[in-house]
C-alpha cells in the first residue's frame, strides 16, 4: 500500500512539473516581439526611454497619422527624433522628425505629437518604428521602439501633391529687405483622395491653409484661408489651367508684396501637375495691390 501511495506521489509531481514548464514557456517574452520587452501586441514602451499613446499596438490607422508620447531627453537630439512607417515588406512609406514639446535637455520624460503622413502600402500590416536619434553613427548608441499596425483596407486611394507655402527667411536680400519672390514659396507634402478632379482638390486644400505645428517651427506660413475667397471654376484647355474664384471682400488685395505671394502659392502648386503649362486667373481684379 505505501509502494501504491509513493507511485501516485510521483505521479503527481511529474505532472506538475510539467505544467509549470508549459506555463513558464507561455510566459516568457515572444520571439516575435522586435522590442525585447514582451508580447509584441503589447509593447508601447521602451528600456524606460520612450512611451507610446498613439499609435497603440495592432490599431488600424489611414494616413495621416497622430503619433504622440512622451521620451527620456537622451532619446532626442536638437529637440527631435524620427518616426518612420514602414510595411510588411520593410518598405518606408513616410517619415518625420518628432518634436519635443518642452526643453529636451533633461533626464526627464518630454511629451512629442506629430503628424505622420505616409504613401499608400502595398500590404495588410507594417510598422511604426520611433527611432532614437544617434547623431554618433554608433551603433552601441541606437535605439528604438516598433510598434505593430494595420493598414485600413476600406481607406480611399490616396495620391502624394504639394501645397505651395511661404518661408520669408528664404527670400531677403543681402541685408534682410524681403524680395516678395518666389524664391520664399516651401513645397509641403499632403495626400488626397483619388479623384476625377485632383488640380480643383488640391487648389481647394491651399486655400484652406493648414500648417503642421513642424511646418510652423520651419518658418513655412501662409495667409490662407482669406474671408470668403472660393474657387469656383477650373478649366484645362491645350495646356492653359483658368481658375476661376470668388473675392467678394477683396481678400486677395493689400498690397503688391501680399497679392504677389498669394498669387505665386496658387500658380506653383497648379504647375506641378504635368498637364498644366500655364495658370491663368478670372477676374482680373484678383491679386491687385
Amino acid at each position: 500500500m505505501n509502494k501504491l501511495l509513493l507511485i501516485v506521489v510521483l505521479i503527481l509531481i511529474a505532472i506538475g512539473g510539467a505544467w509549470y514548464g508549459i506555463s513558464q514557456m507561455n510566459t516568457e517574452p515572444s520571439d516575435t516581439d522586435p522590442n525585447g520587452n514582451g508580447n509584441g501586441d503589447e509593447v508601447t514602451e521602451k528600456d524606460d526611454l520612450i512611451r507610446v499613446t498613439s499609435p497603440t499596438p495592432n490599431q488600424v490607422i489611414t494616413s495621416p497619422l497622430t503619433v504622440e508620447g512622451e521620451a527620456r531627453g537622451q532619446w532626442y537630439f536638437e529637440a527631435s527624433f524620427a518616426v518612420r512607417i514602414l510595411d510588411a515588406n520593410g518598405t518606408e512609406l513616410g517619415v518625420i522628425p518628432a518634436q519635443a514639446e518642452g526643453e529636451w535637455m533633461t533626464e526627464e520624460y518630454v511629451p512629442f505629437s506629430t503628424e505622420l503622413r505616409f504613401s499608400a502600402p502595398s500590404t495588410d500590416t507594417g510598422t511604426v518604428v520611433f527611432e532614437k536619434a544617434n547623431p554618433s553613427g554608433l551603433p552601441e548608441n541606437a535605439n528604438e521602439l516598433r510598434i505593430p499596425v494595420r493598414f485600413d483596407a476600406d481607406a480611399p486611394a490616396q495620391r502624394n501633391v504639394s501645397l505651395y507655402y511661404y518661408n520669408p527667411e528664404l527670400d531677403q536680400d543681402a541685408s534682410g529687405n524681403i524680395l516678395c519672390s518666389d524664391a520664399g514659396l516651401v513645397a509641403v507634402e499632403r495626400e488626397i483622395p483619388v479623384t476625377q478632379t485632383p488640380i480643383q482638390d488640391t487648389i481647394n486644400l491651399l486655400l484652406e491653409g493648414e500648417l503642421t505645428a513642424q511646418e510652423e517651427a520651419q518658418g513655412i506660413e501662409t495667409e490662407y484661408p482669406l474671408d470668403g475667397f472660393e474657387l469656383t471654376g477650373a478649366n484645362l484647355e491645350a495646356g492653359t489651367l483658368t481658375l476661376s474664384f470668388n473675392d467678394p471682400n477683396n481678400a486677395t488685395s493689400g498690397g503688391s508684396c501680399r497679392a504677389g505671394i498669394l498669387w505665386m502659392q496658387i500658380r506653383e502648386t497648379a504647375l506641378q501637375f504635368d498637364e498644366v503649362e500655364e495658370v491663368e486667373f478670372t477676374p482680373e481684379t484678383l491679386f491687385q495691390p
